[in-house]
């Protein structure tokens, strides 16, 4: 039977007393209601229960905004939902009005994907007024791991001083250092110092002071008796922060527990070094440190734990590299779970690039390196040769930077300490770049702050090789290098790492006196300093992280 709805231009079916077409009034287009109903909850009950609504051809909805229903509706018919942050906040509360439970799949999904640090702040708040615990819970935890660069947001400004302690207190709070803490904290209460000085001091109580060392202390000196001098202030900050810091040694481990790194280091494999290579004892362990400590004054440390062992024979000289959240290790030894490459060798780099590992050069025999570049397909565990190097090289350094591979420095064919820098290219090959200002071979090179930074090794005097201190960093913009603090001791053979924006240089020897350097060195680009950090818990040379 027609029925056409006068003025609206749209023809509704009715049969036998039940119309399959809707007017929703905010949209003022029409639907078919079964697809309603089988999207929707909501207009499940309301078609087919016996509510008027299910007999009316037209169904107002003035509490509900006609883009976010409409975005849902055209879900309905395409499974397609586009989301935006602009956006996903009002389609998730018209999505949980209505009762659309695929559509508020997608919109917690993407909230928990898309997460960043600009919104996270936002969806921790929807998350806690609409009693979402999981998603409630993976955004916390997404500050606690982000927390320097979330507390530099306008957002963060915004935080009830409540839930900034609960952050404060939480020992999963990723940070470089308690100045960090220390920091936000103080950028928090000065968004609105007459209001907020009142919470200064319980805010302080999750500031772990013991943690800093004197230097960082200082400006927690100079910031509190600045905050002491605000306006009828009757806040007392330094003494009890003086306190904390000086006084709380002995308690220190008991009572104020380390914070955790974003990102954490392991120490795969190795070497203890002896003269005679017959006796060279290589380690199956992996190691790892998750924490580093700065106690009251002087004393640094990294707290290392053991992680496990290498399921295959023990490792050094060998290829370490993360592709995709999983840890490679490569020599020229095989490995029960994964395919052999097909030129052996050792002191070499292995890289991650492009969902692919790339085996660079490195020695196949005593006093014989290679040329050769091998990749493997972890899809297909298999490798395949690559465009080879322009010469044989091993001892250098390598990294990834702007999807490109960096390579510095190491043995050429006659075991010359190299003073090059070159970027390859798996197809290309080699293209080379300026010259560093010292050779250098066995040595460690990372990238910070769009930079490639070079450091340790040995390079050549006369007939002899020598420890090489001097470190330089290699701009790529300009294609120039720049000399800037050399290392306080050597560390030939030695690991490297970045983490929280500071360089790690790991073990290694001394060529001089061939003696064991078991250091941990950490160098602050802002800062252009070296820190000892304590020693390595294992194995200290040919070691990878």
């Amino acid at each position: 039977q027609n029925n056409p709805r006068q003025g609206t231009g749209l023809l509704l079916i009715q049969m036998d007393g039940f119309h399959y077409m809707v007017i929703l009034g905010v949209c003022a287009k029409v639907f078919h209601r079964v697809i309603l109903a089988a999207n929707s909850d909501y207009f499940r009950g309301m078609f087919t229960s016996g509510m008027k609504e299910s007999r009316q051809p037209c169904v107002d909805l003035p509490f509900l905004s006609a883009s976010d229903l409409e975005a849902l509706i055209r879900f309905s018919y395409s499974g397609t939902l586009l989301l935006t942050w602009d956006s996903v906040f009002e389609v998730t509360c018209t999505a949980l009005r209505l009762q659309f439970q695929s559509a508020l799949s997608l919109c917690l999904n993407f909230m928990q994907k898309e997460l960043q640090v600009n919104s996270c702040l936002d969806v921790a708040s929807f998350a806690e007024a609409y009693g979402m615990s999981d998603l409630l819970e993976e955004v916390n935890d997404f500050v606690l791991r982000n927390f320097r660069e979330v507390s530099a947001t306008v957002k963060f400004q915004d935080l009830p001083a409540e839930k900034l302690l609960d952050f404060l207190q939480c020992d999963g709070l990723c940070v470089p250092s308690e100045l960090t803490v220390f920091r936000a904290v103080i950028s928090w209460i000065e968004a609105d110092p007459e209001e907020r000085l009142v919470h200064a001091s319980s805010l302080m109580s999750g500031v772990r002071f013991p943690l800093m060392t004197f230097r960082e202390f200082r400006e927690v000196r100079a910031v509190n008796l600045q905050m002491e001098c605000y306006r009828d202030s009757e806040v007392e900050l330094y003494g009890t922060a003086l306190k904390e810091f000086g006084f709380s040694l002995p308690q220190s481990h008991e009572i104020c527990r380390v914070r955790r790194p974003k990102d954490v280091l392991v120490l795969v494999g190795g070497d203890q070094l002896n003269p005679d290579m017959g006796h060279r004892m290589p380690s199956r362990e992996l190691w790892f440190a998750n924490s580093m400590r700065s106690g009251t004054g002087l004393v640094k440390g990294m707290e290392w734990r053991r992680l496990g062992e290498i399921p295959d024979q023990p490792k050094f000289r060998h290829g370490v590299a993360v592709l995709d959240g999983v840890l490679y290790v490569i020599n020229k030894k095989t490995w029960k779970r994964l395919a052999d490459m097909q030129d052996l060798r050792s002191n070499f780099c292995l890289v991650a690039h492009d969902e692919r590992l790339y085996a660079i050069g490195g020695d196949k025999t005593i006093n014989t390196n290679v040329d050769s570049v091998e990749m493997y397909n972890p899809d297909t565990d298999s490798w395949s040769f690559v465009k080879p190097l322009d010469q044989a090289l091993s001892g250098y350094a390598a990294t990834v930077f702007n999807e490109g591979i960096f390579i510095s420095g190491g043995f050429d064919c006659k075991y010359v300490c190299l003073v090059s820098m070159f970027l390859y290219h798996p197809e290309r090959g080699t293209t080379y770049l300026a010259d560093m200002a010292n050779d250098r071979a066995q040595h460690c090179m990372e990238v910070a702050q769009g930079r490639l930074y070079v450091a340790g090794g040995v390079c050549n005097l006369r007939r002899f090789y020598m420890d090489q201190q001097a470190c330089e960093v290699y701009d790529p913009v300009s294609d120039t290098w720049t000399a800037f603090a050399s290392l306080p001791v050597p560390h030939v053979g030695a690991a490297s790492a970045f983490l929280e924006d500071r360089i790690y240089i790991l073990g290694g020897y001394c060529q001089e006196d061939y003696s064991e350097s078991g250091l941990v060195h950490r160098f602050d680009p802002s800062m252009q300093r070296w820190e000892n950090m304590g020693k390595l818990p294992g194995a200290v040379t040919d070691s990878h992280f």
